[in-house]
């Protein structure tokens, strides 16, 4: 009973519906579409057999590497949003389980780069794959006027979200 009390929490809004039906449908669709992806972050974590954090810190620093950026400690202190001390156990972690590589900084002794292996990359991948493949698979169904619909939409959506955080703090 409590399970469904949690399966369901997220598809109610905490203001006032939308004023018309269809915009109550979409709001629906919205909040069905944000658990989905909770969902998709769970079996995410359990697909890649890491805790939350420890995944979510290589997805930032296999992310860095496509992009040819260098990330270190610091670097993921500040993405993570949490102490040294957290840091410092997140990739012990990782290195121990052959994910990430110390990778020495050209000009400052004292600082290193980490850096994902393959084995981080594929843990990555696989992890998300399915989720990300769904979502594509829906994206390139649809025709071009319906894709440009929704992306207005939820980029719209999205903004308006990203005001409220920047307002927060």
């Amino acid at each position: 009973m409590p399970q469904n009390v949690v399966r369901h929490e997220g598809l109610h809004l905490y203001a006032d519906q939308p004023r018309e039906e269809v915009g109550r449908t979409l709001s629906d669709a919205v909040l069905r579409l944000r658990r989905a992806e909770q969902v998709q972050a769970g079996l995410a974590v359990r697909a890649s057999e890491l805790s939350a954090i420890d995944l979510t810190a290589l997805r930032y620093l296999v992310q860095g590497h496509r992009d040819g950026r260098d990330l270190g400690p610091k670097d993921l202190i500040v993405m993570l949003a949490t102490s040294s001390a957290t840091v410092t156990n997140v990739v012990e972690r990782l290195a121990s389980k052959g994910y990430v590589e110390r990778v020495q900084h050209p000009s400052d002794r004292r600082a290193h780069y980490l850096v994902p292996t393959e084995a981080a990359v594929a843990r990555v991948d696989e992890a998300f794959a399915a989720h990300h493949r769904a979502i594509v698979t829906v994206i390139d169904e649809l025709d071009e006027e319906r894709a440009a619909i929704a992306a207005e939409v939820i980029g719209l959506i999205a903004a308006a979200l990203d005001e409220v955080a920047a307002r927060a703090g």
